[in-house]
């Protein structure tokens, strides 16, 4: 999921401290490290990117793509992170029937700690689990990987009563599966970057 990095349409908080430029900047970089990592991963045929982006329209997102070498790409579309990302497993769902792809991780681009083993670990951990989640700093998650189980019958449960934005995401995402005998797991927690302070904790 990312976002184009556009002068003064990114990282709003951030560029309070810091300037749009500068921020735009930051976002631009973390954007590029992500895509990165998961490139190591294609091309060593452990899983297969699509890039959701926001901020452009369709030609704008088909260069951009294509700049940043990634071949699948889709726009996020309206409505809140949980609407998106359930639009996103729609979209993909022939995509993935027809390589038989099981599995669905969601990743941001604002996380400048992410490496190759956090996917892996995501992909070992999805072999037992239904949902693996990996907790951020502000209450919400950095990655959340969806099993086969949940993509079959239970694609709702991670997206409803979430209240998006908020310390509760994390929280409210769990309760979802609190009456189902769904089994979930946490990554490590790290640090995503929004505001001047998620970067002074990173030193």
């Amino acid at each position: 999921m990312a976002k184009w990095h556009g002068f003064g349409r990114c990282k709003t908080r951030l560029s309070k401290d810091i300037g749009k430029s500068n921020s735009a900047k930051v976002q631009s970089v973390m954007t590029k490290h992500t895509i990165s990592v998961a490139k190591f991963l294609q091309e060593n045929k452990l899983i297969d990117i699509s890039i959701a982006i926001s901020g452009l329209g369709l030609s704008n997102c088909r260069r951009w793509s294509r700049e940043l070498g990634i071949k699948k790409f889709n726009l996020q579309g309206k409505g809140c992170l949980g609407e998106k990302m359930k639009r996103q497993i729609i979209i993909n769902k022939k995509f993935c029937t027809r390589q038989k792809i099981k599995n669905v991780i969601f990743i941001g681009t604002d996380l400048p700690d992410l490496c190759h083993q956090d996917l892996i670990n995501t992909l070992k951990d999805l072999q037992q689990n239904d949902l693996v989640l990996g907790p951020s700093n502000d209450g919400g998650y950095w990655l959340i990987g969806l099993s086969e189980k949940i993509m079959s019958s239970q694609i709702y449960l991670p997206f409803i009563n979430i209240k998006w934005g908020t310390e509760n995401v994390l929280q409210n995402t769990i309760d979802n599966f609190a009456s189902k005998k769904l089994k979930y797991k946490f990554l490590e927690k790290k640090i995503d970057i929004d505001t001047i302070i998620d970067i002074e904790n990173r030193k």
